[in-house]
């Protein structure tokens, strides 16, 4: 039984917590994946408003990400992750005693989710750069994998737990179950001991503020690997993720039959990520990055398969497919951050990495609903897939990604300019 657990979770036990932490919270998210947007829906909200929520819950992103990667870079990461998942449990209670109660708002439910994404805007660059302090660089990508992989997986049993517990105790029901994952992601993140000492301790150095912002986009300017990535994720974030998140369940209740239907597209496309993860765990290029930006190009074309007007069945196999794409992109990126940037300043790096993708996102989901009221579903759709695609052929295009190779050929310096 004990050949079956993959090795970097036998070996970094801190690590095996962290793992055991975060496939909780993911199960809880993905469940809310699915019943947030139908429980907008379920309130007499329009196409607008699940984008409006949706926003609402990523435009915190724009203002606290980069303070963030500082305090993440300041102090013990693992405790700005435990207060990130008890607010973010607190949060996801409130909504769901609004729906159950019947007394659901949509402005309400926006102004809770603006709470979460405070919550997360500290979170996402604690948890990049936590990773590094907990494993040793030679498994950084076996241990990105994995947790890849747990991504993945909520996708295909999220959604099947999300419609359980939607036709058990509707949206409401479905959201509780998210607190209770955040709830116990915090009680396992509360037992995980101090870490990386020699490096905290450096951290302690502080510039100020503002000073250890410029550090920071340094680190994202001197590299053009680095900064165009991170130009091509926010497209992906702001063009085509907007059809998954608004779209894509707004065509499933008007033409598929409901949620069911986007519920199962969900799960193939989770199926897809499994083998991406898989693929990603074991092989490792030599040019990590050119392996990345071939997958971003699948990964660009979802809404043109969601918008695509086949049967359910044909958009859930070619999803399965952009799945594989996605999870190989963010393993590889997520990989050769860890490997290439200094740790001490891996958080400010990732917050910079965030700022452009989730921060940005809220445009591209608030102008989703009223496009597509528009123009139709359709054509917004097609037209995401022409501005998402070129974007991904650049990136392959461009000799710094290609030629990155998968371990730098010198440690960069350790210490802040």
């Amino acid at each position: 039984m004990a050949a079956l657990i993959p090795e970097v979770l036998r070996v970094e036990r801190q690590f095996a917590r962290l793992f055991v932490a975060q496939s909780l919270s993911v199960l809880g998210d993905r469940v809310s994946f699915v019943a947030l947007p139908f429980a907008v829906l379920s309130i007499g909200g329009s196409a607008a408003d699940v984008g409006l929520v949706a926003a609402a819950g990523l435009l915190p992103m724009l203002v606290f990400t980069l303070a963030g990667g500082v305090w993440a870079d300041r102090i013990p990461r693992q405790r700005i992750m435990l207060v990130s998942d008890l607010v973010r449990c607190v949060v996801q209670t409130a909504v769901a005693v609004l729906l159950l109660t019947g007394t659901a708002r949509v402005g309400v439910l926006a102004a809770l989710m603006v709470v979460f994404g405070v919550a997360d805007a500290f979170f996402l660059p604690a948890s990049t750069g936590l990773l590094p302090l907990l494993v040793p660089s030679e498994r950084l990508g076996e241990a990105n994998a994995l947790r890849g992989f747990v991504h993945s997986a909520g996708l295909v049993v999220g959604p099947v737990l999300a419609g359980a517990l939607v036709a058990v105790a509707g949206p409401g029901g479905a959201l509780l179950a998210d607190a209770a994952s955040f709830a116990a992601s915090a009680a396992v993140l509360a037992r995980l001991g101090a870490v990386g000492g020699r490096a905290v301790a450096e951290r302690a150095e502080r510039l100020g503020f503002l000073a250890e912002l410029r550090v920071g986009w340094q680190q994202v300017r001197q590299r053009s690997w680095v900064w165009s990535s991170m130009l091509v994720i926010a497209v992906y974030h702001v063009v085509v993720l907007p059809s998954v998140f608004v779209l894509g369940p707004v065509l499933a209740d008007r033409e598929w039959g409901g949620a069911g239907a986007w519920a199962a597209v969900v799960t193939a496309f989770g199926l897809g990520a499994i083998v991406g993860d898989v693929c990603a765990y074991r092989l490792k290029p030599a040019r990590p990055m050119a392996v990345a930006a071939v997958a971003m190009v699948v990964a660009s074309c979802q809404a043109l398969i969601i918008g695509s007007g086949a049967p359910v069945v044909v958009i859930a196999l070619l999803e399965a497919c952009t799945g594989v794409g996605v999870s190989l992109f963010f393993v590889l990126w997520e990989t050769s951050l860890q490997v290439h940037i200094p740790e001490q300043m891996l958080s400010r790096v990732s917050s910079y990495d965030h700022l452009t993708a989730e921060a940005l996102m809220p445009l591209g989901l608030v102008l989703a609903g009223p496009l597509s009221d528009g123009i139709g579903v359709h054509r917004a759709l097609f037209g995401m897939t022409a501005l998402a695609l070129p974007a991904g052929l650049v990136l392959l295009a461009l000799p710094a990604v290609r030629g990155l190779p998968a371990r730098p050929a010198t440690i960069p310096a350790s210490t802040n300019p």
